[in-house]
Order: C-alpha cells, then structure tokens, then sequence
C-alpha cells in the first residue's frame, strides 16, 4: 500500500509540474514555444505522468486511481500560488478540501 501510495503520489507531482511548465514555456511566438525547454521539459513530464498512470492501473483498480489522479489540483494549487505569485480564493481552497477529502475516502475504501 505505502508503495502504491508514492506512486499516486509521484503520478500526480509529475504532472502538475508538467502543466507549469507548459506554463513557463508559453510566451512568445509558436516557433519559440516548441523551442523552449520547459516545452520538451512539460512534456516530458506528461510522459512521465502518464507511464506512471498505466503503472499504477496495473497495480490498483481504475476506480481508485482515478478519483486519487484529481490530487493533481492539489499540487496545481500550491505550485501557482509559490512559483507563478498567483491567488489562491476562498472557493478553491474549499474546492481543494473536497479533493482532499474525497481522496481520503478513496484511500479508506482502498486499504479494506
């Protein structure tokens, strides 16, 4: 369980640094962006992500993994509030603590 965890973990790390760098890669002309490397750094990361992903189906049932694929929002969150200087509303942290809680949920019914 505790390894199925770190994979969900890493899955879901994966891409959301994956999206912030698609972010960081997005000013500029198209030629630019396909030039960037945060471009080939984003994607490589949705790579990663998504190998982690099969993995993880491999191991767990598609209705656990799933639902603990939305704990991407989560790191989303926190990697455009500290790396992007965006604001985090009172609507999203309560948005989050429905992820969060329903992860928790999922977790629960998982380790039965």
């Amino acid at each position: 369980m505790i390894s199925d965890f770190f994979l969900i973990l890493l899955m879901t790390i994966s891409g959301a640094f994956a999206a912030y760098s698609l972010k960081r890669s997005s000013g500029g002309t198209l030629l630019q962006i396909f030039c960037s490397v945060w471009f080939f750094a984003g994607g490589g990361l949705y790579l990663c992500a998504a190998c982690l992903n099969i993995l993880a189906l491999k191991r767990m049932d598609y209705s656990i993994v799933l639902p603990l694929s939305s704990i991407t929002y989560i790191w989303t969150a926190i990697i455009s509030w500290t790396l992007l200087k965006e604001n985090i509303t009172k609507k999203m942290i309560l948005g989050i603590t429905f992820i969060v809680s329903g992860a928790v949920c999922i977790s629960l019914a998982f380790s039965q």
